[in-house]
């Protein structure tokens, strides 16, 4: 590693410890709201088994996203959000490409 690279990383590091210790506000804040999987799911009348397939998921992931071991991320999220938007298109689009 270049001393300038290393110099930069030790910066954005000591940053990272003065806005943990509430000395510096942070320049970006990202909030993850939780999910709701399974009220979703349950909106649809689906199973897991049929929703996880309908998404192309594992059923074992789409369970620890409804007991919230694991959040969605990616394309999955932006999915879900679909879903919970128009609900009835999209899961017709979906079981149409099945």
């Amino acid at each position: 590693m270049k001393n300038a690279d290393f110099e930069s990383l030790l910066g954005s590091v000591r940053e990272a410890g003065s806005i943990i210790a509430g000395k510096k506000k942070a320049s970006r804040v990202f909030k993850i709201e939780p999910s709701n999987v399974k009220a979703l799911r349950d909106r649809t009348t689906l199973s897991q088994a049929e929703f996880a397939a309908l998404l192309g998921v594992e059923l074992a992931t789409l369970r620890n996203w409804e007991q919230g071991r694991r959040q969605p991320t990616g394309p999955a999220k932006a999915l879900l959000r679909a879903i919970e938007k128009d609900p009835k298109n999209v899961l017709r689009a979906l079981a149409a490409g099945r």
